[in-house]
């Protein structure tokens, strides 16, 4: 089931869910938060919702722990997934005024992972496998300008301009508007996309007028392109974003630099890629190397 099929199916089966999602909206919205992290956390409640038919306000602390188990023995949900369902959680009661359920709530803490990174030589595969003109410059977008996946489904075409070579990203992740530089390689492949394609509105529209293309078909695309490359890192659309900051930096691209093209509010989220990123391959050899040269000491 999709994120929305969860969502229509808990409101509809617990008609009082439903006020409670619009509340939650409403708060991000007149708060300036992203909706599509409210949308993820009603993912997440609305299978509480539907194992127990009823409204997450009308449980009990043992219930919710009971679902909690059930569902981390049953589901081995991604941290993130879980993640989102204990923030939603604590949003609602929050909002609900129910301080006295949100003592059962365990604080999630997000190991540190090192982002996985195709090489450039997997880039070059990847870009020129799908047949079709618009997969390949959906994806080399999305890598040339190191985009997250919702900035660019939410592309117009007026944010395109070919002749200065930019891009200008509106209110991304955190409503901070950008420009990134885009090369000469996708300028031309977006020329030709547009004069055959002729987009009207979104820059990478989907069949219904109007409307831009989906996340979900965009990870679609890229899921069949590894296979059909056989590239078996677990790598997804947000895997070109971090091989283009890794990228960049191994190009000698500063750190702040790499930052503001990625639109990070902070530095260290940017310094991730510096554990990942070759910035000058021939120091990656052991110290001894260099201090004894070719002497032997053993």
């Amino acid at each position: 089931m999709t994120k929305q099929t969860f969502k229509s199916r808990a409101c509809t089966e617990v008609p009082e869910f439903k006020e409670i999602c619009n509340t939650l909206i409403r708060k991000f919205l007149v708060a300036g938060k992203s909706i599509s992290c409210a949308e993820d956390y009603l993912l997440q409640i609305s299978k509480l919702v539907l194992f127990y038919k009823r409204s997450p306000l009308a449980l009990s602390t043992e219930e919710i722990e009971e679902y909690m188990a059930y569902y981390l023995k049953n589901h081995s949900p991604s941290l993130s997934s879980f993640k989102h369902f204990i923030c939603g959680l604590r949003h609602i009661f929050n909002i609900h005024n129910r301080p006295d359920l949100n003592v059962i709530l365990p604080c999630v803490r997000q190991s540190q992972r090192l982002p996985v990174v195709l090489s450039k030589k997997e880039i070059k595969l990847l870009l020129k496998t799908p047949e079709s003109l618009k997969q390949r410059v959906i994806l080399a977008t999305i890598y040339d300008a190191g985009l997250r996946i919702s900035e660019a489904i939410n592309l117009f075409i007026s944010d395109v301009d070919l002749d200065r070579k930019m891009i200008h990203i509106r209110q991304s992740k955190f409503k901070k508007d950008r420009y990134v530089p885009i090369s000469n390689i996708l300028i031309r492949g977006l020329k030709q996309y547009i004069e055959i394609f002729k987009p009207e509105v979104y820059l990478f529209n989907s069949l219904q007028k109007g409307l831009p293309m989906t996340q979900s078909s965009i990870q679609r695309i890229m899921r069949k392109t590894l296979k059909k490359c056989n590239i078996r890192k677990k790598a997804s659309v947000h895997t070109l974003r971090h091989s283009y900051a890794t990228h960049l930096l191994e190009d000698g691209l500063d750190i702040v630099s790499v930052k503001n093209q990625l639109g990070h509010v902070d530095i260290k989220n940017t310094m991730t890629y510096l554990h990942v990123a070759r910035v000058n391959p021939k120091l990656g050899f052991s110290p001894l190397k260099y201090l004894y040269h070719s002497e032997f000491i053993v």
